[in-house]
């Protein structure tokens, strides 16, 4: 049973992994890091910090949500987001445990 769970803890730590694995979503992570816990950020201003176009801002941040390391929320006509902070906390902890000698 234990091994059946670490199995399927590895699959969501590589789902997870699989989010990170450009580094423009690596720039988005770090963009959305930096705010506040209680602010979230509005597409033209990640946009406004990165050297590529705004639909490809988009299929990034439409990743990032995929694999569970943001959340949006549509305020109007705009979409905010903001980093979970809980994906952030066990992702953490799962490599710690991964690397455990």
């Amino acid at each position: 049973m234990t091994k059946s769970i670490r199995a399927e803890e590895l699959n969501q730590l590589s789902e997870l992994a699989k989010g990170l694995s450009h580094p423009h979503r690596l720039r988005i992570i770090k963009i959305l890091a930096k705010l506040p816990s209680d602010n979230q950020c509005m597409v033209s201003s990640i946009v406004d910090q990165l050297p590529i176009a705004q639909s490809t801002v988009s299929q990034h941040l439409k990743i990032l949500k995929e694999t569970g390391w943001i959340e949006g929320r549509i305020d109007g006509p705009r979409v905010c987001y903001c980093i979970r902070e809980d994906v952030f906390a066990k992702y953490k902890k799962e490599l710690e445990q991964l690397f455990e000698i």
